[in-house]
């Protein structure tokens, strides 16, 4: 069992007011405090909040904890600038302890058993994920802006990517872990990463009313969430659009090009998309931009991650944090990491990085699968979580229920053989009548008519 005192321990170095804890009535707020550097977490941050989970869920006068983030961001990813830096010192050893210290954080997150809400406001990107993802209340705001960037830098999502986003509708995890798309606003909501849609001026206002809540001690975990879920629906609106900005053929096509097995499959079939004579001018632009998108990113970083979404469908909560570890000990070890950063973060270089290899055709079936072997011992060998047991081991988020039906469960509702606004409102009947609800079932059902 990990020391906790010890894990949590400060260093010399960290920043004290890199995160600020505040409490009010049963709510209890942890709040990103580098606003300069887009609140970017370190491991001065990761061990406070560490620290101050495991001191809530102790306590009984700590109800709902809730985590945002100081100024424009949420949290814009971790500290990688500092990663390439020790890499390049030759000292990977840091950088493996940070990845510890992290996953261990967000699995701690995803694990835990007291209400725990993330509110999205602001960008939102890699270790800023790991932070708010895995958590059963995700409030996007009109300010979100959400991605996983990685392979733009010489690496591959992380931070649990490979639970949550292979778990996405279709093929959308694929298609955002290979070209760093990004999601805005309400898509946010739509596409799953965020269970709830507000209007940022609604966030203190929401604070307010849920440290008011009150819960029997013996109340479980989920009524909890009930309650949490009705008090936000107090503070939601309209959306702002009817449909997610990917809907209709340009889902379809994300779909079917994306669900090929080899990089290089999924270009071809952009390709012929691309090509053929049926397509629309639209999606011929989108074809050919995502083929040079797909062509910029690190070779080595592209390949990895969609091996990595294709085995994370396999992998349980606890298992996909310990493969991630040993995946990113590897990356630490391979120069695109560090070339990347350096181009994209340090020096901000124009133009293609100088990726090794350069070519997706030049990167070897043998390189990639060695990326989701075990590192030695002197590089970590397999990480020890800090929660065991059933609820810290899950193949399925236990609280998916909260967010809007997935395409999986409209497509098997649809099955039964119900008119479409039958199957609308049997998710409203099923989902309290939950907004978004019928604007992503009709769309839905719209593109399995088209």
């Amino acid at each position: 069992m990990t020391d906790i005192p010890a894990l949590t321990q400060e260093q010399p170095g960290d920043d004290p007011d890199d995160v600020l804890f505040s409490q009010l009535y049963g709510l209890r707020t942890i709040e990103l405090n580098r606003p300069k550097k887009l609140n970017s977490l370190n491991g001065s941050m990761a061990r406070k909040i560490i620290g101050r989970l495991k001191e809530y869920s102790k306590s009984d006068l700590a109800n709902i904890i809730v985590i945002k983030g100081a100024g424009r961001a949420f949290c814009a990813g971790g500290d990688v600038a500092a990663l390439a830096q020790w890499n390049k010192n030759c000292e990977a050893h840091k950088s493996n302890d940070y990845f510890a210290l992290e996953y261990k954080l967000d699995h701690l997150i995803a694990s835990y058993q007291k209400p725990y809400i993330a509110y999205m406001d602001g960008i939102t990107m890699g270790g800023g994920v790991g932070l708010s993802v895995h958590a059963p209340f995700r409030i996007a705001t009109e300010n979100t802006v959400f991605a996983m960037p990685e392979t733009t830098i010489g690496f591959y999502p992380e931070v649990g990517a490979s639970f949550f986003l292979p778990r996405m509708d279709g093929q959308m995890g694929i298609y955002l872990a290979l070209t760093s798309e990004q999601l805005k606003g309400v898509d946010v909501f739509y596409h799953g990463i965020a269970t709830h849609y507000l209007h940022s001026t609604s966030l203190d206002a929401l604070s307010q009313r849920l440290a008011e809540l009150q819960f029997k001690d013996y109340t479980p975990l989920q009524d909890r969430h009930k309650l949490i879920a009705s008090t936000i629906a107090e503070f939601t609106t309209g959306l702002p659009n009817p449909r997610p900005t990917i809907h209709g053929a340009l889902r379809k096509a994300i779909d079917m090009c994306f669900s090929r097995h080899t990089a290089l499959e999924i270009l071809a079939a952009l390709q012929d998309l691309s090509e053929s004579p049926s397509t629309s001018s639209d999606l011929k632009i989108w074809a050919d931009k995502t083929i040079a998108t797909i062509r910029e990113r690190s070779p080595t970083g592209v390949a990895v991650s969609l091996r990595e979404m294709q085995k994370g469908r396999g992998w349980s909560i606890a298992r996909a944090f310990q493969n991630e570890y040993d995946i990113s000990s590897h990356f630490m070890n391979h120069p695109d990491f560090v070339t990347g950063v350096y181009a994209r973060l340090i020096e901000r270089k124009k133009g293609r990085p100088e990726w090794k290899p350069s070519s997706l055709e030049e990167v070897k079936e043998e390189d990639v699968e060695r990326f989701f072997t075990t590192p030695t011992p002197e590089a970590g060998g397999r990480l020890r979580l800090l929660e065991s047991g059933e609820q810290a081991d899950f193949r399925d988020y236990p609280h998916a229920w909260i967010g809007l039906p997935s395409e999986e469960e409209v497509l098997r509702v649809k099955e039964k053989g119900l008119m479409k606004e039958e199957v609308v409102q049997h998710f409203l009947r099923e989902k309290d009548a939950k907004v978004g609800v019928r604007e992503k079932v009709e769309e839905v059902l719209e593109r399995l008519d088209e």
